[in-house]
């Protein structure tokens, strides 16, 4: 047996033996239910052989290839505990790159080993309220200052995914050198989880926090990559991080077709199938469009990557186009499925929740226009 190539199989039996007998409406907005649930299925998912699949095998990963990840990701994502279970969910999976990429020594020893054997979660700090950084990164009102050996960092945070039970975040603060990343554990006093906010979707990890740094004091060592680059090492944790989100909610949009579409087969209507009707016929037939078409930019995208080229582009353009094409698969599962498709009996209406917020997270599609429309322009 191929490892590598059965390995997609492999993590669907997985999701459908393991994760999604253990979904529950329970876990809605419980960040700690969600733990609970993550702290079953990770042992399972290394005695599998399936844990960490986006990390190095030196560094107790499966060492797979970004065009190898992408059936992996998908397959994941048919449950949303899947890719936690495996851990490469956000904002995980991008910390760890990030550590693995830019941290120290000491940083690596001290967070990227725990938070990649899954004994920690972390979160990343970079949005910000009005007026600050959004959209516009460049709006940053956090700030650090140097003071002695270490930095006093001052701010306020919000919208931050996996806040709610995090053990460190890197927040990204202005410095009189240019903007700096920063790691800061979540029990430091000058830091303060504010409140967990309730967004739409229902099932991150960690939940969405707001955090306020108030002469929060870190020593030297905490600064992330070079003081003044943080900027450049946020953005290039962006663009496989866009991927990564199309590929494991691809699965998530996948799952709830495969729900109406075995509904539409069952369910008559004034003495037919549903699944005998064009209209019905139509629509399952827009939505693997848009998921054939998702995957191939996924694909592209993810080929690109492999080889070492600029996806600047691409996965702007990828980022667009799948979480709207996603968000229109979902709609049509639940129109499908009528009042079912409403409820929390079916957990299409909770996909569908999971997938709409995707067309602002990591850029809402709107900025992604504009910044292509005037690079294509330009170039």
């Amino acid at each position: 047996m191929n490892v590598r190539v059965d390995l997609p199989a492999r993590v669907r039996d997985f999701v459908e033996q393991h994760c999604i007998p253990l979904e529950s409406n329970a876990h809605v907005h419980d960040p700690l239910a969600l733990d609970a649930a993550l702290s079953q299925l990770r042992p399972v998912a290394r005695e599998l052989g399936l844990y960490l699949p986006q990390m190095p095998a030196e560094e107790g990963g499966l060492g797979l290839s970004w065009v190898e990840r992408a059936a992996v990701f998908e397959e994941a994502g048919r449950s949303y505990l899947g890719p936690a279970a495996l851990n490469c969910a956000a904002p995980d999976q991008p910390n760890m790159i990030s550590l693995l990429r830019r941290g120290t020594p000491a940083q690596q020893q001290r967070y990227l080993r725990p938070l990649a054997e899954g004994r920690i979660r972390s979160c990343f700090a970079m949005t910000e309220p009005a007026p600050g950084a959004g959209s516009d990164p460049s709006m940053l009102r956090t700030t650090a200052r140097r003071e002695g050996d270490g930095w006093v960092i001052d701010g306020h945070k919000w919208f931050i995914t996996g806040a709610v039970g995090a053990a460190f975040c890197i927040v990204l603060a202005q410095t009189d050198e240019g903007s700096t990343q920063f790691i800061v554990d979540m029990d430091n006093p000058g830091l303060a989880l504010v409140r967990a906010i309730k967004a739409i979707d229902p099932f991150a990890v960690g939940g969405h926090g707001e955090l306020r740094f108030t002469a929060c004091r870190v020593s030297g060592d905490a600064v992330l990559g070079e003081v003044g680059s943080g900027f450049a090492e946020a953005q290039q944790r962006l663009e496989p991080a866009r991927l990564s989100h199309c590929l494991r909610l691809m699965g998530r949009a996948r799952r709830a077709l495969e729900i109406a579409q075995a509904y539409v087969c069952e369910r008559t209507s004034f003495g037919d199938r549903l699944a005998d009707l064009q209209q019905i016929q139509a629509m399952v037939a827009d939505c693997h469009i848009d998921l054939h078409a998702s995957r191939l930019m996924s694909l592209d995208c993810a080929r690109r990557m492999d080889e070492g080229s600029s996806v600047k582009t691409e996965s702007a353009m990828t980022k667009v186009f799948v979480s709207e094409a996603l968000n229109r698969v979902a709609d049509r599962a639940a129109q499908m499925c009528g009042a079912l498709g409403m409820s929390e009996d079916a957990p299409i209406a909770l996909i569908v929740r999971e997938l709409r917020p995707f067309r602002i997270y990591d850029g809402a599609s709107e900025l992604h226009r504009a910044t292509l429309g005037r690079r294509f322009l330009t170039h």
